[in-house]
């Protein structure tokens, strides 16, 4: 049976979509933009700045789902331009540098709110103690 993923820690879904989704031992989160939680806003700055807050937003799903990012199995990167990807990277690197998971990387003519990056991805569940 799956089970629905949300969290006040990240951005609420903003379409009828759910944060995460939990089903036989994985759990699929929604791509993710650089929305502050707390005020709902873009945040400001590049595309670091944008990865900082897509991947922190990530982790808080990922924890309240009871994953984490070391168990993150693909992710799926989407970047307005591809120029940005030296830059997107340096900081993904940082959140996934040990073992780091599987992943593809497209440009998109457009991403929701005119951002610079979103990022999908599926992780492991960690077995309930």
């Amino acid at each position: 049976m799956k089970q629905i993923i949300s969290t006040e820690k990240a951005p609420k879904a903003i379409g009828p979509y759910s944060q995460a989704v939990a089903w036989n031992g994985l759990v699929y989160l929604s791509g993710q933009i650089p929305l502050d939680p707390v005020t709902g806003q873009l945040v400001d700055g590049g595309i670091a700045e944008q990865t900082v807050r897509v991947l922190e937003n990530l982790k808080a799903v990922l924890e309240a789902s009871g994953s984490a990012l070391a168990d993150v199995l693909k992710t799926t990167v989407f970047l307005k331009d591809m120029g940005e990807f030296a830059a997107m990277n340096e900081v993904y690197g940082r959140y996934f540098g040990e073992n780091p998971p599987a992943r593809a990387t497209v440009e998109a003519a457009r991403l929701p709110r005119d951002v610079r990056v979103e990022i999908e991805c599926v992780a492991a569940l960690r077995p309930a103690k």
